[in-house]
């Protein structure tokens, strides 16, 4: 089987490692010139509205998904048109949109901060009115990884925020005083079937993940698994979702959903029993899902604008080493390591080791 990806980037990368040994091939469509997965399968170097190229990436696979959720909406229904394209572009269309994601979690009952929005700078004068400070004014679309979004503590904040992200649709969200944020990271077959992985507890540092732990019996896995499948259900979706959520007086609310395998499940690819990339193939490949157990402690960490050398990150026990392909650059995600353990004070002292590397290149 021949499977089109849209999107060459890591987690392209990461789905074509996992999907070899299932005899898999791949085609990816990506604009850019040095697209970190195509070394994995053929690349059309191509844009997303380019019809003629996604007429020939079409022709050339069996079925088609996709690796990040800013796929244009017009991109996902020409190739649905053609051949089976999974998730199906509902999904697509609400992960693109904060506000289409917030009225869906309330139509589900599934709680959410108070939200409003924005479309002038007189609207969020009313929008704080009604929503309070502090709140988060945020750019309905392409935000990612802390971009595209202001918090407002106080009445003097709005002119700046709106200087600097204003004039495109906006929503304000309530700003959730959280002691934690966690992941649930699920998939769904054709069948129906559902699996979900340990809950994550995630560390953001600047707006970017820095940190993702799988929680062992955390006591808020059975709420995000019902929140996650009221949307798995609703859209009828077939592969790996993640839902994002803050936690708030033991209370989960719902931040965003990602229709495409996500950063908080990289640990899955030594941490558990199927990692979230192979059950993502077997989900839209027609496959028996495979077991999203915990294999044992395990965390994984982001490398942010640099690596450290490889011998550094050897010598550590229980780390696994991936690098992405990428270029140095401040900001971007070029790499992780997921460090597994017997236990968990050896899971922290290796942790610490890992750490402190990454700070070391990070400085």
């Amino acid at each position: 089987m021949k499977i089109g990806i849209l999107g060459a980037g890591q987690l392209g990368r990461m789905l074509a490692l996992a999907g070899y040994p299932l005899d898999l091939d791949f085609v990816f469509l990506d604009p850019a010139t040095e697209a970190c997965a195509a070394p994995l399968g053929t690349h059309i170097h191509a844009d997303y509205v380019d019809e003629h190229a996604l007429a020939e990436f079409c022709v050339g696979v069996d079925l088609a998904t996709y690796e990040f959720e800013n796929v244009p909406a017009k991109t996902a229904e020409f190739v649905a048109g053609r051949i089976p394209l999974l998730p199906a572009p509902v999904a697509l269309t609400v992960g693109q949109d904060r506000l289409s994601e917030k009225t869906l979690f309330d139509k589900l009952g599934i709680p959410v901060p108070r939200y409003m929005p924005v479309a002038t700078r007189e609207a969020l004068e009313i929008a704080v009115k009604n929503v309070g400070l502090p709140a988060v004014l945020k750019t309905r679309r392409l935000g990612y990884d802390g971009k595209g979004q202001a918090v407002l503590r106080k009445a003097e904040d709005l002119d700046k925020a709106w200087a600097a992200i204003g004039g495109q649709p906006l929503i304000l969200e309530a700003f959730v005083p959280f002691e934690r944020e966690i992941s649930c990271l699920a998939v769904r077959g054709k069948s129906g079937e559902l699996r979900f992985y340990p809950v994550v507890e995630n560390v953001h540092r600047d707006g970017i993940l820095r940190v993702a732990r799988p929680r062992a019996d955390d006591p808020l896995q059975a709420a995000a698994e019902a929140h996650a499948t009221r949307v798995l259900e609703h859209l009828g979706y077939v592969g790996v979702l993640a839902f994002e959520f803050f936690v708030a007086s033991g209370k989960l609310y719902a931040n965003e959903i990602a229709p495409r395998v996500h950063n908080s499940g990289h640990w899955t690819i030594e941490g558990a029993d199927c990692s979230q990339f192979e059950n993502h193939l077997r989900a839209i490949a027609g496959l028996p899902l495979g077991s999203t157990a915990l294999r044992g402690p395990s965390v994984m960490v982001n490398f942010i604008g640099n690596t450290p050398s490889n011998e550094a990150l050897a010598a550590i026990p229980g780390v696994h080493i991936h690098h992405y392909g990428k270029a140095p650059k401040p900001q971007r995600k070029v790499g992780h390591a997921t460090v597994t353990a017997g236990n968990d004070a050896e899971l922290e002292t290796r942790l610490a080791q890992l750490q402190a590397l990454v700070a070391a290149v990070e400085s």
